[in-house]
């Protein structure tokens, strides 16, 4: 069995942002969050993160969110979620 990663940063970045100057995408995020692993599987069968007022569904081995849910909403349109390349210890 392979290892649940225990935390990720989900980003909350504007879907119009194409080129970004050269800038990070955390630099272009509206919103950021520390999100960690509840022990549970999502509804999408991926392991499933909470942290910031933020629920995601997380495939660890792709880093793509598979569901999330931001103050207990859908997200809105225009906004993609990302799985940030740094990850804290």
């Amino acid at each position: 069995m392979r290892t649940v990663p225990r935390r990720f940063v989900i980003l909350l970045v504007p879907q119009h942002v194409v080129d970004r100057f050269g800038a990070a995408v955390e630099d272009s995020a509206v919103r950021s969050a520390v999100v960690e692993y509840t022990g549970e599987q999502g509804a999408s069968g991926y392991p499933r993160y909470l942290g910031h007022g933020i629920v995601a569904d997380v495939d660890p081995v792709t880093r793509t969110v598979e569901a999330l849910l931001v103050d207990g909403s859908e997200l809105d349109y225009g906004l993609t979620a990302l799985v940030s390349d740094y990850v804290p210890s």
